[in-house]
């Protein structure tokens, strides 16, 4: 597989060109003998994830805000993939592994709406109270008086 001419996410809404990725190849580590220490197999991909004009507002600020820690100082996104010895197979590792974390992304969080407590839940947790205080009150000295 080469590099594709662009990303479609999810149902197409999303489509990332090739020239917002850039890609670097260097040395695998890890065994393989002589070919390790002659083919640049591992794929490096970087994405502009924080000044990126290919994503909308909302999944750019959740993708940013999700992946704080895989972020450049520049707001750029590094996904690297050496689990293959062939470089086709890691461009594919690095694409599936930048998708997912857009297609988490797009997925807009739930909103919790906030619930009255029952009363009985209320009166549940008063009376509990009460017997707590009572038991502590009748371990203590008795008053003179």
């Amino acid at each position: 597989m080469t590099r594709p001419k662009e990303i479609r996410i999810g149902d197409g809404a999303i489509v990332i060109p090739a020239e917002a990725l850039q890609w670097h190849f260097v040395r695998s580590s890890g065994p393989g003998g002589q070919h390790v220490n002659r083919t640049s197999s591992k794929a490096v991909l970087r994405f502009a994830a924080r000044h990126t004009p290919h994503l909308p507002d909302a999944v750019r600020r959740r993708l940013v805000q999700r992946e704080q820690a895989r972020l450049t100082i520049h707001g750029d996104i590094v996904i690297t993939s050496q689990r293959h010895r062939e470089q086709p197979k890691n461009i594919a590792d690095c694409l599936a592994k930048l998708t997912a974390i857009i297609e988490r992304a797009s997925i807009p969080p739930n909103v919790r709406k906030r619930t009255k407590k029952p009363r009985s839940a209320v009166a549940k947790r008063l009376d509990g109270k009460r017997l707590r205080a009572d038991t502590k009150r009748l371990r203590s000295r008795p008053q003179e008086g």
